[in-house]
């Protein structure tokens, strides 16, 4: 994808999976800034310290990242793209360590419940959650841990000097993580200028009454396009309320326009949170 992005915030450390969604979408030569917490991600966004973020959105195994759908919906952004990035998870310890010193793992709770097989396999290596697959390497290369390795990308390994002891540990090769290119709105948003869109992302709300979701979904399918994603999110506040996000496929722009005006004549709340090309 060519961009103007030159500095690219991210949930996690460098050599995170975060990290090389960032780097595929943008060309090794965006500056990456990590960090910790994903509010702190689009704050970043919002302020304009960074010229946009990657954050994922959802995983093939382990599903939708909730919290960044109500970030999304909370904050004056737009998704303007989107890439699918292979996961593989590596055993990654201190050069010279070997496999039998190894007592504990380190990795982000999710990494760790794609790796089960290989620890049911390891009964001697205790599973220990940390914050970030990168952050886990960074973690063991800092205070010199011998007996401990991390679970992470490769990149993590190469980022701060780490052995990659074992590669591809993950229980299934068919594990992807779905990115977003996320950047501040403004005029030219949430359409990606210039680029033939084939895919809408949007959030709606509903009446509490029988019957306003099927609905809202038959106006979506009058107008043409393709659902292919329905995620539903509490709202903060109103027990028992949801917020409906929605991705389509269409063909042309008038179908989105067609669907958009529909729904805002038959929902509380609409908001368009992005016109990108899918992945």
């Amino acid at each position: 994808m060519k961009t103007a992005i030159q500095r690219v915030a991210i949930q996690g450390e460098l050599g995170s999976n975060s990290h090389m969604a960032a780097r595929q979408m943008l060309g090794e030569q965006v500056e990456i800034v990590p960090c910790a917490v994903s509010h702190e991600v689009l704050d970043a966004v919002v302020a304009g310290r960074v010229d946009g973020a990657v954050l994922p959105i959802e995983n093939s195994l382990h599903g939708s990242v909730a919290e960044h759908y109500d970030l999304l919906l909370e904050r004056p952004v737009a998704i303007m793209a989107e890439s699918l990035l292979r996961i593989r998870h590596n055993l990654i310890a201190m050069p010279g360590v070997q496999l039998s010193q190894l007592r504990h793992v380190l990795s982000h709770p999710v990494a760790l419940s794609q790796c089960r097989r290989f620890l049911r396999e390891h009964p001697e290596l205790q599973a220990m959650p940390f914050y970030d697959t990168a952050g886990s390497v960074k973690e063991l290369m800092q205070k010199g841990l011998r007996d401990t390795a991390g679970i992470a990308p490769e990149l993590a390994a190469q980022q701060y000097g780490g052995q990659v002891l074992l590669a591809g540990i993950e229980d299934h090769t068919e594990n992807y993580t779905r990115f977003h290119l996320i950047q501040r709105r403004n005029a030219d948003t949430p359409r990606a200028s210039g680029v033939p869109c084939n895919k809408l992302s949007l959030a709606f709300t509903l009446q509490h009454r029988p019957g306003t979701l099927v609905a809202a979904l038959e106006l979506l399918a009058s107008a043409g396009v393709n659902l292919t994603k329905i995620e539903s999110r509490p709202v903060q506040g109103s027990p028992w309320e949801y917020v409906f996000y929605v991705d389509v496929r269409y063909e042309r722009e008038a179908m989105v326009d067609q669907a958009l005006e529909a729904l805002k004549q038959h929902c509380g709340i609409v908001k368009e949170l992005g016109r990108y090309v899918a992945a």
